[in-house]
């Protein structure tokens, strides 16, 4: 009788742990159970408390994000933008946006007042990053100086972009 009695105890543990494997005595409410990040937990094994470190050696062969960028537009875009309309007044600048507006502002040598909207949507050193819309006082300029303009806000980007890097 002992040994009849040990063996169902044995069976009935066997069945225990076997359902409690399958999930039967736990988490009832539907939930996913959480668990840590495998990365994470292996992180506090390798490096304990100290924590992961914040650089290795192996990171000067990463990817690394492109440094002409400011928020979400291309900085040597921007910069030349500023620059060759330096002769209008700037009412409003957002770089996190990428919008430029100015008031009227007459240039160098020339006899009509222009007011000027800049928009850089885009990171890339790119043509289609920039939209200009000009304005004279009597309406919108015309296509052939909006065309003139983004050409030498364009050219201007190219310069800069190299001057960076020869340094």
């Amino acid at each position: 009788m002992g040994i009849k009695r040990s063996t169902r105890g044995l069976g009935l543990l066997a069945v225990l742990l076997v359902l409690s494997g399958c999930g039967v005595f736990g988490n009832r409410d539907g939930r996913p159970v959480e668990t840590e990040d495998p990365q994470e937990t292996l992180d506090q094994i390798v490096y304990g408390d100290r924590g992961r470190p914040r650089g290795t050696i192996w990171d000067i062969f990463r990817e690394r994000p492109d440094q002409g960028q400011i928020g979400s537009v291309n900085k040597y875009i921007w910069n030349a933008a500023l620059e060759t309309l330096d002769f209008l007044p700037v009412q409003s600048v957002d770089p996190f946006s990428g919008v430029i507006i100015t008031g009227f502002g007459t240039p160098p040598g020339g006899g009509r007042a222009y007011r000027a909207t800049i928009y850089v949507n885009d990171p890339a050193l790119d043509a289609r990053s920039l939209n200009v819309a000009l304005m004279t006082r009597g309406g919108p300029a015309s296509a052939s100086t909006v065309q003139a303009i983004e050409d030498a806000i364009l050219t201007r980007a190219r310069q800069l972009r190299a001057q960076d890097s020869n340094l």
